[in-house]
């Protein structure tokens, strides 16, 4: 009886090895999942900011103000006629000692 216990308790252990170390087992799906939803979120970061770079490139497609916008922020352009003011701030210098 002993030995019949004894072989069912080992047919029952190699059962479960798949289970627990085999290439589907419990911990690697546990990680395949972490590693899906990881993915996901990179995904959502990314879709957003392809969302801006396209709503970007739309707006400087149809309408001139963001590129007029663009050239003055970006280049420091001004328009023909327009005068440019620039002010410079004096910082007190320190005495040389």
């Amino acid at each position: 009886m002993r030995l019949l216990s004894f072989i069912l308790l080992l047919l029952i252990a190699a059962m479960q090895y798949p289970l627990w170390y085999g290439k589907a087992s419990w911990l690697k799906v546990w990680q395949v999942d972490q590693d899906v939803v990881a993915a996901r979120e990179n995904n959502l970061l990314l879709q957003n900011r392809n969302n801006k770079l396209e709503a970007e490139v739309n707006d400087l497609k149809q309408g001139f103000e963001a590129i007029e916008e663009r050239a003055r922020s970006d280049l420091g352009m001004i328009k023909e006629g327009e005068i440019l003011f620039q002010i410079i701030r004096n910082t007190p210098s320190k005495p040389a000692q």
